[in-house]
């Protein structure tokens, strides 16, 4: 078969457009939530670290994936070398675990919290010890990428230089076994378990509201100074939904292209697949990134509480503030990450 080298097509463009239009968007949320924290909610808590973390992660992805996909797009072959090949490729599934695992650890915490209340004292330690198990694993997982990868560069019909995998098998299956391996803990494994922690969070909390147990009295015996007291089940049902749904949304189109490369090569050599859907495929993964400093404050009373607030304080300052889009950039600011995991049953608020 005729080798055909690829271009900066058109669809390519779009790729790289949107792309861009992604890193500001996520750039923007990620380092506004977390100044937010660090320097606005001065108030040490498990919630905060356990935020801190997960927006570490997206800007992970925010930094070196999307940069790096957007300049390879419009150069077409790899101009860094075989060293930059390998790290970037290395800290490129990092990102993605570090993204993946950090958010299963919320998930465990959130269960932990409405499974077992009165735990809420060893919380923070418990957290501490997930979340660097979730980030050694995330560069343990990943260091096969280092040996993996590699520039690869043939002349003919020119010379032409790509960071690929090329050589890295000795068979195909072993490139599907490694596919399907990173498949399992990117994906799979953090779907699951994510699954059964709100599944179980929401079992709890109709079972309880059915027995009349969900009152004040009750949930006393959690209350601080940072804790929601009530609960709207309807509410966290759809916040529950939301994250889940939001999870599969984002990554299965990823992932389905990730099984082609594995199982279906050939689709993608010979064009069966159209580029310009994988262009769209890839896209779905890094949109998650937008959404995760915002997913968690949209279903909260604390969060719609906070934008009227900021919005009133809008008004009576609007005179010293130097216009609206500042304004418009503070509002954001205070009020997308600031209630994050409020929503969720034994909660705090950030």
């Amino acid at each position: 078969m005729e080798f055909v080298l690829p271009t900066f097509s058109t669809a390519a463009k779009i790729r790289v457009a949107i792309t861009c239009v992604i890193f500001i968007c996520s750039t923007c949320f990620n380092v506004a939530a977390l100044w937010t924290i660090t320097h606005k909610y001065r108030k040490k808590s498990h919630i905060r670290i356990l935020i801190i973390n997960l927006v570490t992660a997206d800007l992970f992805i925010t930094l070196i994936i999307m940069p790096m996909d957007a300049v390879w797009n419009v150069t077409v072959q790899w101009y860094a070398g075989d060293f930059a090949c390998r790290i970037l490729m290395f800290l490129k599934l990092v990102a993605m675990y570090s993204s993946a695992f950090v958010t299963v650890v919320i998930s465990l915490d959130r269960q932990a919290a409405v499974l077992n209340p009165l735990g809420i004292g060893n919380a923070k330690k418990k957290n501490k010890v997930m979340l660097c198990v979730a980030w050694v694993l995330s560069f343990l997982l990943a260091i096969p990428q280092l040996f993996i990868f590699h520039t690869v560069s043939r002349s003919d019909p020119v010379h032409f230089v790509q960071c690929a995998t090329v050589g890295s098998f000795r068979e195909h299956w072993q490139e599907t076994i490694y596919n399907m391996f990173t498949f399992f803990w990117l994906f799979l494994l953090p779907l699951l378990i994510m699954v059964s922690c709100y599944t179980r969070i929401l079992l709890e909390i109709s079972h309880k509201m059915k027995e009349g147990c969900v009152s004040s009295k009750e949930f006393d015996l959690r209350r601080s100074s940072d804790y929601i007291p009530r609960v709207r089940i309807r509410t966290l049902r759809c916040l529950c939904l939301c994250i889940v749904l939001t999870f599969i949304v984002c990554w299965t189109p990823y992932y389905r292209l990730d099984i082609w490369y594995g199982f279906l090569p050939e689709m993608l050599i010979q064009e069966k697949v159209p580029p310009s859907l994988c262009h769209i495929l890839f896209l779905f993964g890094l949109f998650h990134t937008c959404l995760d400093p915002i997913i968690y404050g949209l279903f909260t009373i604390h969060f719609r509480r906070e934008i009227r607030r900021v919005c009133r304080c809008t008004t009576r300052k609007s005179n010293t503030w130097p216009s609206l889009g500042t304004g418009s950039f503070r509002i954001s600011t205070t009020a997308v990450p600031v209630r994050r995991v409020a929503g969720v049953p034994g909660g705090s608020e950030i």
